[in-house]
């Protein structure tokens, strides 16, 4: 069943108003029409099926609430990705993959060799576009919550951010030693409830600088494996890693 994401303020007691562009998907791309049902997803309360009542041109999708549901999926500990820029759109595949594998929220990091740019401008059309793939890849995974998009930080702003019970580092430079911290040590440790910011590099990694100034500021680092993975490989494998440690 379709899955929309919908603000607090269009729901009442019995009823939920569709007017974001979700309009224009459930009239144009899934062709619904009157009496069919779709799930509406409330910010803080939870999903419910509804029943499309009345589609108001392009304008608005009325739907009634037909009964609340009760769905587990969410990953168990929440886990916020610090990705550092990258070339292309890389950072968006990271956005979109990381959500379906139960990210709880995304900082856009401006590393020391991070090729990519953004300035102030730039930085809040990526923003919000980062923010629309969060949404969809929610709905497409069938999510109850949307990850949270933060604007774009530099590396003192990062080692700054509190209230984490695990602060790592995904650093290549540990697949190169003989033995290092691995995730399995420290998914060993991780219980429901806990949670985790890990840091992932840009192309060229992360400077010795940033190494260090991570370290000092109490991250951890760790390998992911004995290979080298690429920047948008390492989140999806810490975030697979972890769901199958937790969920499975």
């Amino acid at each position: 069943m379709q899955r929309y994401f919908v603000e607090s303020l269009n729901w009442d007691q019995s009823h939920v108003y569709i007017n974001s562009d979700d309009v224009h998907h459930i009239v144009n791309v899934m062709r619904m029409v009157e009496g069919n049902k779709l799930i509406c997803v409330h910010p803080n309360e939870g999903a419910a099926v509804c029943s499309i009542l009345q589609i108001e041109g392009s304008e608005q999708v009325v739907c009634k609430i037909e009964e609340w549901i009760t769905q587990d999926i969410e990953l168990p500990v929440k886990v916020t990705v610090v990705q550092s820029l990258g070339k292309g759109d890389k950072v968006e595949q990271v956005v979109q993959k990381g959500t379906e594998l139960g990210a709880d929220s995304f900082i856009p990091f401006q590393a020391d060799r991070s090729v990519a740019k953004w300035d102030a401008k730039k930085s809040d059309k990526k923003i919000h576009r980062l923010e629309k793939i969060a949404k969809e890849a929610s709905e497409q995974s069938e999510r109850t919550s949307i990850p949270s998009v933060k604007k774009l930080m530099k590396i003192n702003e990062i080692v700054s951010l509190e209230g984490y019970d695990y602060k790592i580092l995904a650093y290549e430079g540990e697949a190169r030693n003989g033995y290092s911290e691995t995730i399995k040590i420290i998914f060993g440790k991780v219980k429901p409830g806990d949670s985790i910011i890990v840091v992932f590099g840009p192309e060229g990694g992360f400077s010795d600088k940033e190494v260090e100034t991570f370290l000092q500021s109490g991250f951890q680092s760790i390998r992911l494996g004995p290979r080298i993975l690429r920047m948008e490989t390492a989140p999806l494998y810490f975030l697979s890693a972890l769901s199958y440690q937790l969920e499975e």
